[in-house]
């Protein structure tokens, strides 16, 4: 199983911005921490990360033709703002698990509307770094590949 990890605008600030809120680890830490958990799985991760919303949108574009089986978009605060990629992701014809690091339902009463959501097959949140990884099990055991 092949699955495309995408990450939106300023997750490449996490180690560095709001700790208590992101926690400590930097993205490159979670890929590395999310990849080991995963290593006794036939699953390669693809991480892609972005701060803009069109190179976003391409992503998703060229993830519809590409060797990926399954999406896992954490989209940022591009979530609750942008109606351009929630469409980008709704033309999508394979899983997408949507993941937030914070329960998003216990900050600012904006970051509770998700609008990409609305495309996605599930959403996981507030898990911290291991909401990655939760994600992609799901994908497995949802693909009938947990051995």
């Amino acid at each position: 199983m092949n699955i495309l990890v995408l990450n939106g605008p300023n997750l490449n600030l996490l180690g560095e911005r709001e700790i208590d809120v992101y926690g400590d680890k930097t993205l490159k830490e979670i890929q590395e921490y999310t990849e080991g958990a995963l290593h006794s799985f036939n699953v390669k991760t693809e991480w892609k990360q972005t701060n803009h919303e069109g190179e976003m949108i391409e992503i998703i574009h060229d993830f519809r033709h590409s060797k990926n089986d399954a999406l896992v978009i954490n989209p940022g605060a591009y979530s609750h703002t942008s109606i351009a990629i929630m469409d980008a992701l709704k033309s999508v014809k394979k899983p997408i698990v949507e993941v937030h690091l914070s329960n998003t339902t216990k900050r600012e009463d904006y970051r509770r509307t998700k609008l990409t959501a609305q495309a996605a097959g599930s959403i996981i949140e507030g898990l911290g770094k291991d909401v990655y990884l939760v994600g992609i099990l799901s994908l497995i055991i949802n693909k009938g590949l947990w051995k």
